[in-house]
Parts: structure tokens; sequence; C-alpha cells
């Protein structure tokens, strides 16, 4: 669960870069919900995983955390949130 909260986890950042991109902004309306499935799947690999094999699913819950917070700002920003 942990590698996998990883991957997906890079994955939306990379997506989050090409959401930053004007015009191409309306991506993170699909982008947040994306990145709350990863954080969610983190969350299980951290409950589910012994202290000693949390490292990944920790970075995937970060990164994935990362991504919400960064796209829900861009939303307000450029006038997405109404």
């Amino acid at each position: 669960m942990g590698l996998i909260s990883l991957v997906w986890g890079i994955f939306a950042m990379l997506w989050m870069v090409l959401a930053l991109i004007p015009l191409l902004g309306w991506g993170n309306w699909f982008l947040i919900p994306f990145a709350a499935v990863g954080a969610i799947i983190a969350a299980i690999g951290i409950a589910l995983t012994s202290r000693e094999k949390r490292g990944r699913a920790k970075a995937g819950l970060v990164l994935n955390g990362i991504v919400i917070i960064v796209a829900m700002w861009r939303l307000g920003l450029g006038g997405g949130v109404i």
C-alpha cells in the first residue's frame, strides 16, 4: 500500500505542475479527488503496516496532502471556487 500511495502521489504531483499552467487550471477539479483517493490509500497503508515499514505510506500521504492544498489554493486564486 505504501508503494502504491507513493507512486500515486508522484503522479498527482506531476499532474499538479501541469494544472498550474494557465488555461489548464480546470484540471484541479479532477486532481483534488484523485489526490484524496491517494491520501486514503496512504492512510490505510499506515494503519495496516508495521511501524518500521511506514515510510513510503507516510511519504505518499505528505505528497497527496501537498497536492490537495496547492490545488485548492490554485482554484481559489483563479476564481474556480465560488
